[in-house]
């Protein structure tokens, strides 16, 4: 069973749906001990990183997701799920996230010139460049194109974490994968064929 984890501030449906359209058997929980049942987590979400944090923490749900985390479990973060698992967010001063990867999460722009033909936030379809391979990305090629809606990215401290980097206005990390961990900036549910072939990679870990 794959936990869906259900703290109000995620478009669940989708990523439920796409998961199933690939094999897997995802819940959507708002239940700590469910999800500490899971053989596998997904932690999506959208909109402010402080909100989300607060989220999780009145719902219990935090400890579960760090629990499940440590047990060595698949787990899976989504967008705001990808931002959470690092020390903290500069969104609207400064939050702190559930600290198990060394890094914070920054505004585009925040500290480069920006480019005045790029909006912020970054909407839309962007490609995928790989530094290293990696089991959630298995079977795709250089160049694949995914699904983007945000306006902060994390920047991990250690460079090895990341597994995919894209280009708006200038490299900026959008997955990570260590041991059980994979998480990614983009939206899979939202990425055709080519997220439906991450999911599925996904489902298949053991």
């Amino acid at each position: 069973m794959i936990a869906l984890v259900d703290y109000g501030m995620a478009n669940l449906r989708s990523v439920e749906k796409a998961l199933q359209s690939v094999g897997g058997d995802p819940v959507i929980t708002s239940d700590p001990a469910q999800v500490l049942a899971a053989d596998k987590v997904v932690l999506p979400g959208v909109g402010a990183f402080c909100a989300a944090m607060t989220n999780l923490d009145r719902s219990g749900l935090r400890d579960a997701v760090v629990q499940s985390i440590a047990q060595d479990k698949p787990f899976l973060g989504i967008c705001l799920g990808f931002q959470m698992l690092f020390e903290g967010s500069t969104e609207m001063g400064f939050s702190q996230g559930l600290n198990i990867l060394p890094g914070q999460v920054v505004r585009f722009f925040a500290d480069k010139p920006q480019v005045a033909a790029l909006k912020v936030p970054h909407i839309g379809w962007n490609s995928l460049h790989f530094p290293r391979s990696s089991r959630l990305f298995e079977g795709l090629e250089e160049g694949a194109r995914v699904y983007f809606v945000h306006s902060y990215y994390p920047e991990p401290q250690d460079p090895t974490l990341i597994s995919a980097t894209s280009d708006y206005g200038y490299d900026f990390c959008c997955a990570i994968e260590r041991d059980n961990i994979a998480a990614t900036q983009f939206h899979p549910e939202k990425s055709g064929a080519i997220g439906l072939q991450i999911l599925r990679n996904f489902v298949s870990w053991k």
